[in-house]
């Protein structure tokens, strides 16, 4: 016998209760929470007063607004459900430590040697039912032996098996279902099936021990099937739980998979289906209260100059460096100033990060007064450990951090902190010898400066622009004259051909013009360009002017 004791809570009404709860009174009436399935709507929650008018879900919406003329609906958010469930899932640890989450609308806590705490395992569920409704949700709740029959008893306790046949056809069983008839219990010919605790709306408790006469009763789409397969079993009779326990294992693997005796298996506590809780994810956050209002900038330093070597602290102890950091400022009519600063380096020092909130402190608004601060880093990465530096190479240590170290990244996150993260950009060399695309432009903050830089065969200009039209005579050679943007040049000097062939793996609208050569031009002027000539292929052949030296 399992000492196990697992409880499944479903919340059927989850995504419409939390659009409830987002709207904040503004929604009157019944409420329907729509998605996309197969180029159409349909509706994928909803709340009481639209189950009591007769819709369903999987309804399609314009069949809901036909049978509900004042319907109001919803586009379904998953990210935000994610997100009340989460919620949910930390709630539920005060219940049982071993708590995993069913997405999208159910949890599972493993109560073993936990309800004897709360009084039983009736007690228990009547808290957790107060505790649903309390926050507004509908709850349905098993709590059997192994994770599957809770879960079956949760969300087809008290269903009785219908039919998949439809009215023309006769309503009997498969000649092999019927010739076993006679093996079966007393109750399942008919006779009362074993008692299954109720508790409150819908919540159904299994006696330990007792999850063989518990399912029994049920349909065989409480063993967590796909559609198909349910639909196939219908087909032949089977359409409780009870008449699968009584078939030969090897022919329902064979017919319809090995996946109906596992679910069988894991709802029996045949098969073993841990409850693995998810981990709990590491906050870093400081908070300050104060116990009058405060709204000066001085008093926000002030603040910070508290709640920062703490947060800092606990960010060095784990090993962690903040890359971003928000602060709130909630003021006495319950209004929050948000500021978020970000780092170009994850670091835990708050003689670094106190500048750069200095300078985002002007842009927040007091209001009647501030009356408490938190501090979060939003966005962390694991900071290594250091090398220790010895007195010889001390100097040479320090000069590399003024030049290219903490100074270069105090830089990058005070101009950050101005004009954002994203503008500041550094170059690296691609791997490309085409000369507009041997380079990559990188977010400054998240990338590290190149190593070095691939020597050309040829130096290149300091400036690259769009290839230009030049007004010269079409052949290959140098030209004694040329117009370029409205003026004559004439060459004083020049270096070349370079002959640069286009990526033939690539269709660019921009090289279509075919081989390229290439000379760096002196003009008498004493402009230094970079003139090519296109030897022609889907387009003319013709001389272009693409840059220019310093």
């Amino acid at each position: 016998m399992s000492k196990r004791r697992i409880l499944s809570l479903w919340f059927p009404r989850l995504a419409a209760e939390r659009a409830l709860r987002v709207a904040r009174g503004a929604l009157e009436g019944p409420l329907a929470v729509v998605e996309e399935r197969g180029n159409a709507q349909q509706i994928a929650a909803l709340d009481a007063v639209a189950e009591a008018a007769g819709l369903w879900v999987g309804q399609p919406l314009r069949d809901a607004h036909a049978l509900c003329a004042g319907l109001a609906t919803r586009p379904r958010d998953p990210a935000g459900e994610a997100a009340v469930l989460a919620a949910l899932r930390r709630w539920a640890g005060k219940f049982s430590p071993w708590v995993a989450g069913e997405a999208p609308d159910g949890l599972i806590l493993d109560l073993t040697g936990c309800t004897h705490l709360f009084g039983g395992e009736p007690a228990l569920l009547e808290q957790v039912e107060a505790d649903c409704a309390a926050m507004g949700l509908s709850l349905r709740a098993g709590l059997a032996d192994t994770p599957g029959a809770a879960w079956a008893l949760a969300r087809f306790a008290g269903q009785v098996a219908g039919s998949g046949r439809s009215g023309d056809a006769i309503d009997q069983e498969a000649r092999a279902t019927r010739a076993r008839a006679g093996k079966r219990r007393h109750w399942t010919r008919g006779g009362a099936a074993p008692a299954v605790a109720a508790v409150g709306g819908g919540t159904r408790i299994a006696p330990p021990g007792k999850t063989y006469g518990a399912l029994s009763p049920l349909p065989v789409a409480a063993l967590r099937l796909e559609p198909e397969v349910v639909a196939q079993l219908n087909r032949l009779g089977l359409r409780r739980i009870g008449d699968l326990l009584g078939q030969p294992r090897a022919g329902l693997a064979r017919r319809f998979g090995k996946g109906l005796v596992h679910r069988l298996d894991q709802a029996m506590g045949s098969a073993p289906e841990p409850v693995s809780p998810a981990r709990p994810e590491r906050r870093f956050a400081v908070r300050l209260t104060l116990p009058e209002p405060i709204g000066l900038k001085d008093d926000l330093l002030a603040g910070i100059d508290r709640m920062l070597p703490r947060l800092c602290a606990g960010l060095e102890a784990a090993g962690q460096g903040a890359r971003q950091l928000r602060l709130e400022a909630h003021r006495t009519d319950r209004a929050t100033e948000v500021v978020i600063v970000g780092l170009a380096r994850p670091g835990h020092d708050p003689d670094r990060i106190r500048p750069l909130l200095e300078l985002k402190l002007d842009g927040i608004d007091a209001g009647f007064g501030i009356d408490m601060l938190r501090l979060e880093a939003v966005q962390v990465e694991p900071i290594h450990a250091r090398t220790a530096t010895g007195h010889m190479q001390a100097g040479q240590a320090v000069r590399d951090r003024l030049v290219g170290g903490a100074a270069l990244d105090d830089l990058l996150g005070r101009l950050g902190a101005r004009v954002g993260m994203e503008a500041i950009t550094r170059r690296h060399p691609a791997a490309s010898h085409i000369p507009e695309k041997t380079a990559q432009v990188l977010a400054a903050a998240w990338s590290e400066p190149a190593a070095g830089w691939p020597a050309p065969p040829t130096p290149r200009p300091l400036l690259l622009w769009p290839p230009e039209p030049v007004i010269a005579p079409d052949a290959p050679e140098l030209p004694a004259a040329f117009r370029w943007r409205g003026r004559d040049r004439t060459p004083a000097a020049a270096t070349g051909p370079e002959r640069i062939a286009p990526e033939w793996w690539l269709d660019e609208p921009a090289w279509r013009s075919g081989v390229r050569d290439y000379w760096a031009v002196t003009t008498r002027d004493g402009d230094r360009l970079w003139l090519f000539y296109a030897h022609g292929a889907a387009l003319s052949p013709g001389w272009f002017c693409q840059g220019q030296f310093a």
